[in-house]
């Protein structure tokens, strides 16, 4: 049975990536993703090859009949996004797919068509197989996507007899951030010592009890703010969450992303050396 581990934070900059990639690097017989569509950025660390392209379509989208339109000009009036001028003219980049106009269409020169809002990729990388998207800029159907990816990677995992999944998962709470940890073994919520990684993480936490997932939380740069880390701690112990780590501000984390590794490629210092004791920790609860 495939395992699956989501890396998540509540907000962005916590080093959720940069911890998901040195996972990553160390894990074995694994599939890694990123569900992180919006704004993916795992591939710059993983460098990977490309072995299939798969076109996404997100919400079909208006197509306007010339030859049948009459210009009665009841598009444009029920049309709330505005995605038809006082012309009819339609611009096709405005509509967002709720078909009122192919509704109150009296000749039927409205039809929903499907548009390319993206594309998902299954690659190779020097740790295994990988799994992500881009999705186009604009584009809505984020959840859609990642429900793709993580299809796809556990096709993958399947064919290729691979026991883990890990997803690196978007920050926030958010559509995508429950399509990218429904149904998963275990979620690891990175949180950094500030008061809106805090209360942001407290968020994501919730949202993983409520849908009945287990959580561990990893303290980032624990050392900017002891005051704050020693809150968070408190609220894991009340809480019954498991801290599974403890790392350090480092600025490896920026050197090894300027060479393209992952830190515990990059160094055997106390940032990579925290990560490692993170992934023995997470190995025994999964």
């Amino acid at each position: 049975m495939v395992k699956e581990l989501t890396v998540i934070s509540g907000k962005g900059g916590c080093g959720k990536t940069t911890i998901a990639a040195s996972l990553s690097a160390l894990a074995r017989g694994h599939v890694t993703v990123d569900a992180d569509v919006d704004a993916a950025d795992m591939h710059i660390l993983l460098d990977p090859k490309v072995l299939r392209t798969e076109v996404f379509h997100g919400l079909n989208v208006a197509k306007k009949i010339d030859g049948i339109c009459i210009n009665c000009g009841k598009c444009y009036e029920n049309c709330r996004y505005r995605a038809f001028d006082p012309d009819n003219t339609l611009h096709p980049e405005k509509c967002e797919g709720c078909a009122v106009c192919e509704l109150v269409c009296p000749v039927g020169a409205i039809e929903m068509v499907e548009r390319q809002s993206g594309e998902a990729y299954i690659s190779e990388t020097r740790f295994g197989p990988f799994v992500h998207a881009r999705l186009h800029a604009g584009e809505e159907a984020t959840g859609k996507l990642v429900a793709l990816v993580r299809m796809r990677a556990r096709e993958v995992a399947e064919e290729q007899g691979k026991g883990l999944i890990i997803i690196d998962g978007p920050p926030g709470t958010g559509c995508t951030v429950i399509s990218s940890i429904t149904g998963v073994d275990l979620v690891l919520v990175v949180i950094e010592p500030t008061l809106s990684g805090i209360h942001d993480s407290k968020r994501i936490l919730e949202v993983a009890r409520h849908f009945r997932i287990p959580s561990v939380v990893c303290i980032n740069k624990y050392d900017i703010n002891l005051e704050n880390t020693e809150s968070i701690l408190e609220f894991c112990r009340n809480e019954g969450i498991a801290v599974v780590g403890k790392l350090p501000y480092d600025d490896t984390a920026t050197l090894a992303m300027m060479d393209g590794k992952t830190v515990v490629e990059f160094s055997d210092g106390a940032l990579a050396r925290g990560i490692k004791d993170i992934w023995e920790r997470i190995g025994k609860v999964m």
